[in-house]
């Protein structure tokens, strides 16, 4: 059943392909046919079940079919077909209409054994989690929630560095996205200004001396509009859409996310140096030179932020002149910052 299932998915993404490929011209059932190598029933009944998902074609006789609509939100078929032509074979692309959490989705999969790298993507989040075990707010089809399990094998000194480098990678995609850099507030929110865009979330198990299974989650605000949102999230939060001045194909997006984080992932895997991340550090340093508070436990601490240290861990510079290094911490801009 799950190999039918898979081969499915792969005819569909195929197919979906074929119709990007045509940029809105027809496309001869033959052709697909003969590209998938089934019938041409076959082929409708394929195309059926993309109907079913929120694909729109139109079919004329002799010409063939068109594709003139997609879903609204994240569409699992389309995500796959956008990954297609990757150098490297693409990861399974696990779709949920709505999931607890992707993180949690992910975790699940990796305890039951599911072969690494894989992505758990969602439309919507019951119950998304942030850092300190905070909810992010998911509402449904707006927005992107993706998960990524790995089984990196790596000393975990090695992965101090893994957030870091993975935010910003995430802050040249969307660089080109919206036109405008973001910023990346230690140790793991996008900023767009002092609006969060969006957040991270890296959660690990570790055998002895080896990090075992890693989960990459992130959550990030696409299409949503401040009025939509509650009045807290309101004043602190943005979208890609509202920075952008339009609204973004989820689907493009969230597929060259997925790229844009397995590129990263095997160059971190392969040694990526520390002098790459220290080289983005200072192009998308949102905290560089601004007056901050440091909360770590219950201890607070104010000074200057001064960038990291080879480590990745946070240096502050307080009013004594003394330079503080932090690891983790809550992060707070103060006012005039």
């Amino acid at each position: 059943m799950h190999r039918h299932l898979h081969r499915a998915e792969d005819f569909e993404a195929t197919l979906l392909r074929e119709f990007l490929a045509a940029e809105g011209g027809f496309v001869s059932g033959s052709a697909l046919a003969k590209l998938v190598g089934v019938s041409r029933v076959a082929v409708w009944a394929h195309l059926h079940r993309l109907q079913e998902a929120g694909f729109v074609f139109e079919a004329v006789h002799s010409r063939g079919y068109r594709l003139i609509g997609q879903p609204p939100g994240v569409s699992a078929p389309l995500v796959r077909a956008l990954l297609m032509p990757r150098k490297s074979a693409a990861p399974p692309v696990l779709f949920f209409p709505s999931v607890d959490s992707t993180n949690e989705e992910a975790e699940r999969q990796l305890t039951a054994g599911r072969a690494a790298p894989f992505v758990v993507l969602a439309n919507g989040q019951t119950s998304g989690r942030g850092r300190f075990g905070r909810v992010w707010h998911s509402p449904a089809t707006d927005n992107l929630y993706l998960s990524f399990g790995f089984r990196p094998k790596l000393p975990p000194e090695r992965m101090h560095l893994f957030t870091l480098w993975m935010g910003l990678n995430l802050c040249e995609l969307l660089t080109a996205y919206a036109g405008i850099a973001p910023g990346l507030k230690w140790p793991n929110d996008l900023y767009f200004g002092d609006r969060k865009v969006g957040g991270m979330l890296t959660e690990a198990r570790i055998d002895a001396d080896q990090t075992r299974d890693l989960v990459f989650g992130l959550g990030l605000n696409v299409n949503g509009m401040a009025t939509a949102w509650p009045r807290e999230l309101a004043r602190s939060a943005t979208s890609l859409a509202q920075v952008k001045g339009e609204a973004l194909d989820l689907s493009r997006l969230a597929a060259a996310v997925i790229g844009r984080v397995l590129d990263a992932y095997a160059q971190f895997t392969e040694g990526a140096s520390r002098d790459a991340v220290a080289d983005l550090w200072h192009r998308y340093d949102l905290l560089a030179g601004r007056k901050i508070t440091v909360v770590q436990g219950t201890q607070p601490h104010t000074g200057v932020a001064r960038g990291i240290d080879n480590e990745g861990a946070l240096l502050l510079k307080t009013d004594t002149g003394r330079t503080l290094r932090f690891r983790a911490g809550e992060v707070t801009i103060q006012k005039g910052g």
